[in-house]
């Protein structure tokens, strides 16, 4: 059951723009989407990007062209993608998945308009000065998702035993891993459980991160937000199903898959926004015009399902506190 929407607000009010007149141009506008992850398990988040791409009046292959690259969880790829999709005289570059695709962006072009999507604090990751007015190229949606861990691992711990140890999985390739390991970290020691730092990345196989947690007997697993865990979304699930591990993630995704829980913002309305923004720059907007937005709720999700399969009483105050119980 759905109790509330999410939904993403500018850090400042809207700003006029004049729409340029496209029925000059020769041929369509050129989007290139510039993706961490896997176009696979990422369908649903590129549709939502058309639907906001399609808000502002580019709703089919006669209106946009938008060419695609997909770094499938290998980070070291993206500096290439990115200089291979200006290559093709792109009017807006979409950076998506993460910090890794933002800075790739960042750092291939300081003249052609950037839409970022990503985690962490975009003035802290250098991406941006301002949010209400961004200076240079880029502007973009920013998840804030890296720096809710903690909070993470507070509502995870109300369904384990009291000073069971907890694993903490986190990819040491993501620009961010640094500063959500101590999240988790200082979360642990309020909350009095030691913790087990895992690391697994693209070309490492994660059913060793996992094998090291049951070895070492951890309770319960909470999985960084990275866009290489999300490319391998199904497999991290069946995992923690095999290992019998209660586990919290950033999205909504992993529950509806067979996760335990989630907690963070809505990722389709996150990338809704970027096709809104990409939308409005390709009719004359500048990214300066447009302030980073930011969301204002969260959502709680729980799998009741799994919740019974791994033989879990989760408190009545956790249930209403969700704000969807998966059944």
């Amino acid at each position: 059951m759905r109790r509330r929407a999410i939904h993403f607000v500018a850090a400042c009010a809207w700003l006029p723009f004049v729409p340029i007149v496209r029925s000059q141009r020769a041929s369509p506008p050129v989007v290139g989407f510039l993706s961490s992850r896997s176009p696979e398990e990422a369908a649903p988040h590129l549709a939502a990007f058309r639907r906001g791409l399609a808000e502002q009046g580019f709703e089919d292959s006669g209106s946009v062209t938008i060419e695609e690259r997909w770094a499938r969880g290998h980070y070291d790829r993206l500096s290439a993608q990115a200089k291979e999709l200006l290559g093709r005289h792109v009017d807006v570059l979409v950076a998506v998945g993460g910090l890794p695709a933002a800075l790739a962006a960042k750092e291939a072009t300081q003249t052609v308009p950037i839409v970022f999507l990503e985690g962490d604090d975009p003035i802290e990751a250098g991406l941006v000065t301002r949010m209400n007015r961004p200076s240079g190229n880029l502007t973009g949606v920013t998840f804030i998702t890296s720096q809710l861990n903690g909070k993470r691992l507070a509502l995870l711990c109300e369904g384990v035993p009291d000073k069971a140890l907890v694993a903490f999985l986190l990819n040491p390739h993501n620009p961010g891993s640094v500063a959500s390991q101590h999240d988790v970290e200082h979360a642990a020691k309020t909350l009095g459980h030691p913790l087990l730092v895992l690391r697994s990345t693209a070309g490492q196989n994660l059913a060793d991160a996992f094998a090291a947690m049951a070895a070492n007997r951890a309770r319960a697993l909470v999985v960084q937000n990275d866009p290489y865990f999300d490319s391998q979304r199904d497999q991290v699930v069946a995992l923690a199903a095999q290992h019998r591990v209660p586990a919290i993630y950033h999205i909504r995704e992993f529950p509806a898959g067979g996760g335990l829980m989630s907690y963070g913002a809505s990722l389709l309305d996150a990338y809704r926004d970027v096709g809104v923004y990409a939308g409005r720059i390709l009719q004359g907007a500048r990214p300066s015009e447009l302030p980073v937005l930011r969301p204002t709720r969260f959502e709680f999700v729980i799998n009741a399902r799994v919740a019974r399969e791994l033989g879990l009483k989760l408190p009545p105050r956790l249930l209403v506190m969700a704000d969807e119980v998966l059944q």
